[in-house]
């Protein structure tokens, strides 16, 4: 088992932390890191792209000249592709582009970000984060201590504090532990949990 460093939000060390196997030491699987991104990003395609075929184009029912005798190439139609105007060759149309990944992949995928961030000393453990108040000063301040400014803040329940003050800092951003993603996990070069999100996280995808 991994042990990592537990600090404070003034950014000293207050002990250590031990993490599970079956979840931040797994044998990390770059094709399926790979393909749940690409579905991830696949599926938030909205897929409302279309252009008209000639089919579709109004206008061109008349042949614009006859067919010999006028020098001019053969045309049938004004609304053929290669004219101004005309219909588009191959138009995209409105489209699903989702796809599934078995949940066994999904979960495969997760462990191995998560590892992947530990053997790289980017997954940094909190005691607690907590705010008396909304404020992103404070929030800052956290970041700062800790010397990160780019991060993705893995978060509790009863953190609606830290929620509103890091929206507005940029390059940072915040989710809960059954939300957290493999896009946004790699998207932010540091991942940030607290001892109480860690301990939901292996129990949640152990």
């Amino acid at each position: 088992m991994a042990n990592v460093s537990v600090y404070n939000m003034e950014g000293a060390q207050v002990g250590t932390i031990e993490l599970s196997d079956a979840v931040f030491g797994v044998e990390v699987k770059e094709n399926l890191v790979h393909q749940a991104v690409i579905q991830q990003l696949a599926n938030n395609r909205q897929g409302t792209q279309k252009a008209k075929t000639r089919s579709e184009v109004s206008g061109g029912g008349r042949k614009p000249w006859r067919q010999k005798g006028t020098g001019h190439a053969r045309q049938g139609s004004t609304r053929a592709p290669q004219w101004t105007g005309g219909g588009v060759v191959f138009a995209p149309v409105p489209r699903d582009y989702s796809f599934k990944m078995n949940k066994k992949e999904k979960r495969a995928a997760l462990k191995s970000v998560l590892t992947s961030k530990v053997q790289e000393n980017k997954f940094i453990v909190l005691d607690e984060l907590k705010l008396a108040e909304v404020k992103t000063k404070e929030m800052k301040k956290v970041l700062d201590n800790l010397k990160v400014d780019n991060a993705l803040v893995v978060i509790g329940a009863d953190s609606e504090n830290v929620v509103l003050s890091a929206r507005n800092i940029e390059g940072v951003a915040t989710a809960a532990v059954n939300t957290i993603n493999v896009y946004d996990l790699l998207k932010y070069n540091t991942v940030i949990a607290t001892k109480s999100s860690v301990a939901s996280i292996e129990e949640v995808y152990a």
